[in-house]
């Protein structure tokens, strides 16, 4: 029998290089392996290429390594609420590709599927499309690199771009349970990115809350041919990406 665990975050990183590329689950703050992307930070590689939904907040997930300057470039669907992310791709020392969500999600399964491009009516008509999107700006706040133009074509009277699929290095993803042989439960909405993570990734790295001999096959929803590495971390807490709050209401009133 085929055991995949590794006894710590670190060794089972220990072989990524400086310029990996990585794709990582999680959407926002949900489902995120922040025990691997600690042991990234720890390990100390960088001009890394980060491929995930979006890059975590400031001073938490993959803000971590955008704190320390460890991302050249990123393949995702937002910025969102990280400062950090936002003014160093302004600031010209990160390049950004963005692409629709439902089109990242494709691009990984399609490099896992062995599918070398696909079509898609995501972003006909516009700069997706067409070029020009700002993927890196000079100090001087110029643009120094533009996207391309995308391959259109028409099916059935309607046009469609190509998406190339993407493949990975490294695969970093989060799993509420595992067996030895790295079959994985996602729990709830953290599935999200997760399996398309793993996927599209030459080595699959898992960190899970809870580790078993044996899982029933009708629970797995991921099949352990996708996943190498298997790190037991136990229960996890997901952070708040933006907390808003109201104030105390007085009871006596």
């Amino acid at each position: 029998m085929l055991d995949k665990t590794f006894s710590t975050a670190d060794e089972a990183v220990a072989d990524i290089c400086d310029g990996a590329s990585v794709a990582v689950g999680g959407f926002g703050l949900v489902g995120i392996p922040s025990v691997l992307i600690a042991a990234i930070r720890k390990l100390g590689v960088g001009e890394l290429t980060i491929i995930s939904n979006n890059c975590g907040t400031d001073g938490f997930g993959l803000g971590t390594l955008l704190e320390d300057r460890r991302v050249a470039r990123t393949i995702g669907s937002y910025i969102g609420s990280n400062r950090i992310y936002a003014q160093q791709y302004l600031d010209g020392e990160l390049s950004v590709e963005f692409t629709p969500q439902g089109t990242l999600a494709e691009r990984m399964r399609a490099g896992g599927a062995g599918v070398p491009a696909f079509y898609t009516k995501a972003g006909v008509g516009t700069e997706l499309a067409t070029g020009g999107l700002p993927v890196r700006y000079n100090e001087d706040g110029t643009v120094a690199e533009y996207s391309q133009p995308k391959e259109t074509r028409t099916f059935d009277g309607e046009d469609y771009i190509l998406e190339h699929a993407i493949k990975a290095d490294i695969g970093l993803v989060h799993a509420h349970k595992a067996d030895r042989q790295g079959n994985l439960v996602f729990r709830e909405t953290a599935q999200n990115f997760n399996p398309e993570a793993a996927k599209c990734a030459t080595v699959a790295i898992a960190q899970v809350e809870h580790l078993v001999d044996r899982l029933d096959p009708d629970e797995v929803h991921l099949p352990g041919i996708y996943v190498d590495r298997v790190v037991h971390v136990g229960p996890q807490e997901t952070g708040i990406e933006n907390r808003t709050t109201r104030p105390a209401q007085n009871k006596e009133a």
